[in-house]
């Protein structure tokens, strides 16, 4: 089991990233855009730099929905590999048969 301290620093930071996307992604527009003023995409630039640094989508850790794991996490199903086998091996996952020899 993941520390508790790493989990709700993760759920903060998605919280954080939910917040300002739709400032990060204006931001960049003007930063991308070639035909704007080189003064104006600068001060675009310092505005997004001043903006918190948890708040960048990058920053956020995919994690086990169950354990918490940070490793080994299965994006489709949103949990790490020992959870899968865990689950599997008490039947809960429909379809799933563990295997062993």
């Amino acid at each position: 089991m993941a520390k508790t301290s790493s989990v709700e620093k993760n759920n903060k930071r998605r919280k954080l990233a939910a917040q300002y996307s739709e400032r990060r992604q204006a931001l960049k527009a003007i930063i991308m855009d070639r035909d704007l003023p080189i003064e104006e995409r600068f001060k675009a630039q310092l505005k997004l730099a001043a903006l918190p640094r948890n708040s960048a989508k990058i920053r956020i850790r995919n994690r086990c929905e169950v354990s918490g794991r940070p490793r080994a996490y299965y994006r489709k199903l949103g949990m790490s590999r020992i959870a899968l086998r865990d689950l599997g091996s008490n039947g809960m996952v429909p379809g799933l048969v563990k295997s062993s020899w």
